[in-house]
């Protein structure tokens, strides 16, 4: 079961990095990792620093992917986003936190919703 969890989370992470490069985004980091987390997009959006969650369910029954971002992981990924800025040693005039959810279809394209400052 985590194998294919994995394989679907995966796939909607590469999903999500394409649908936003493709808006313009600029893809600085993907799944930076450190001892409290991982964060799995980081972009560029004009001058914007981005810091990017990705759902993916294969299905709505237990609700959107978006719904899975409850209010632990949204201070989860604040207190990430603040650690890479400071590993980074940037100052940046904007910080936005957004959601991609990826729903994949049974056929064609997977279903994407981004979501721009989500929280």
């Amino acid at each position: 079961m985590t194998q294919a969890k994995d394989a679907v989370g995966a796939y909607g992470e590469r999903v999500a990095c394409a649908h936003l490069v493709e808006q313009g985004m600029v893809v600085l980091d993907r799944n930076w990792r450190c001892r409290s987390g991982e964060i799995d997009l980081i972009l560029r959006d004009g001058s914007d620093l981005v810091f990017c969650e990705v759902k993916t369910r294969r299905g709505d029954r237990f609700g959107t992917p978006a719904e899975a971002v409850d209010a632990a992981k949204v201070r989860r990924l604040r207190r990430l986003a603040a650690q890479w800025l400071a590993q980074a040693g940037l100052r940046v005039p904007t910080v936005r936190f957004d959601v991609v959810s990826v729903v994949p279809q049974p056929a064609g394209a997977a279903r994407v919703e981004h979501v721009r400052g989500a929280f």
